[in-house]
């Protein structure tokens, strides 16, 4: 997040700028660190232009991240000290937002923090999760490993969003296109040919006369219609982007008949890859069901490892607990769970559930992709279909009469 403060220095001059940290007080510390003491401070309204730039295209993307984790981890085996590791990187990144975090972080470790804290004062690109595993790192003198596990676990993340995205691509063009020609032909095509219609002497048949009279409804009041759908869009957006629309989203995609079975199993891919991946670096368990229910991205598997890191706390096992919700964690994972907690070897089993899980991912993917084209073309089909039957079918009739 960004902050705007006013401030002074450390001579007693007034200032005023903006930082970024995850916390009011974060902030406050970090200006602090440059002998600037804050007297007012709030948070920086959200903005589409931000200096200059588009902010989403200053995103840091899992691509970005996992190539910025490899690479790092390779400098820091060969020795190269890490802010310099840090600063000669920052210049390679073309991410404008991603370098100047870098830059920043770089400067905070050049001032005495550890590479944990200072890459925690910008969550938005470094999550709970990828700091804990840095910290992790740190402990125990290993952080090029936890580097590498990054990089493998955000490339992973990002071949599945790759995936996902091509296969929207060719439907998403297909509807676009649809959007744009039905309402062409309904406003400028379709009126010309009812107006010969009428004016031919012959009676048109009642499916035709149907159609006539509903596009002269669209004529009327097709504004009204289209304005309504666009509030009605509108409000279901900003619901959905509400704290409570989020829940809510969540816990319906995971019961819609098209999406429920890829979604769980994305989820279970990222819970068990998270738990893996934290487990292997020296985590405890509990300390790894807390990072993953705050980094999982779904409301229902957040409360249902919340209740699992609860009861693990308590002294119960994962398993025993997740074979209490059956519909979001199959029979297949709590034994794979089990069978690692009897013989220790908890981490590899969970790689081997998200190993199975994605290819089957890649194969939903790849038959939806494969069933999506000639369900597209049977839906233009029917559309051209209707068209010929209820205007230019009769069209052709009248003018034969004539």
């Amino acid at each position: 997040m960004k902050y705007i403060y006013q401030a002074r220095t450390k001579e007693g001059k007034t200032e005023t700028g903006t930082v970024e940290a995850s916390s009011k007080e974060s902030a406050a510390l970090l200006l602090q660190k440059y002998n600037i003491f804050v007297t007012a401070i709030k948070e920086q309204s959200p903005s589409i232009l931000r200096t200059g730039n588009i902010s989403f295209m200053n995103k840091v993307s899992k691509k970005d991240l996992a190539i910025f984790s490899r690479q790092l981890a390779i400098m820091l085996q060969s020795r190269v000290p890490v802010i310099q590791s840090l600063k000669g990187l920052a210049i390679q990144i073309k991410n404008e937002g991603f370098k100047e975090k870098i830059i920043k972080v770089s400067q905070l470790v050049e001032e005495g923090s550890s590479l944990s804290e200072a890459m925690g004062s910008f969550p938005d690109a470094f999550d709970a999760f990828y700091t804990s595993l840095i910290k992790t790192g740190e402990a125990s003198g290993k952080i090029s490993e936890s580097l590498s596990y990054l990089s493998d676990h955000l490339e992973r993340e990002s071949d599945i969003s790759s995936q996902i995205k091509n296969a929207m691509i060719y439907p998403a063009f297909v509807i676009i296109v649809m959007l744009i020609v039905i309402p062409i032909a309904i406003v400028f095509v379709i009126p010309k040919i009812v107006d010969l219609l009428k004016e031919t002497t012959a009676k048109p048949p009642p499916f035709t006369l149907m159609m006539i009279n509903f596009y002269g409804f669209l004529a009327d009041y097709g504004w009204i219609i289209f304005a309504g759908l666009f509030v009605l869009l509108a409000f279901i957006v900003y619901y959905f982007t509400t704290k409570e629309g989020k829940k809510k989203w969540d816990e319906i995609s995971l019961q819609l008949p098209v999406l429920r079975g890829f979604l769980k199993k994305t989820f279970l891919i990222r819970f068990a890859e998270n738990i893996s991946t934290l487990i292997g670096s020296g985590l405890s368990i509990n300390n790894a069901l807390k990072i993953t229910s705050d980094t999982v991205g779904n409301a229902v598997y957040k409360k249902i490892l919340a209740e699992t890191e609860r009861r693990v706390s308590q002294g119960e096992k994962m398993s025993s607990v997740l074979v209490e919700y059956p519909d979001y964690a199959p029979p297949f994972v709590v034994q794979m769970i089990q069978v690692g907690e009897d013989t220790g070897t908890l981490d590899k089993n969970l790689m081997e559930i998200v190993n199975f899980y994605n290819k089957e991912v890649q194969r939903s993917v790849e038959t939806f992709t494969a069933l999506l084209e000639p369900v597209l073309i049977v839906i233009l089909g029917g559309a051209v279909a209707f068209l010929a039957i209820s205007v230019i079918e009769p069209l052709y009739g009248a003018l034969g009469s004539i």
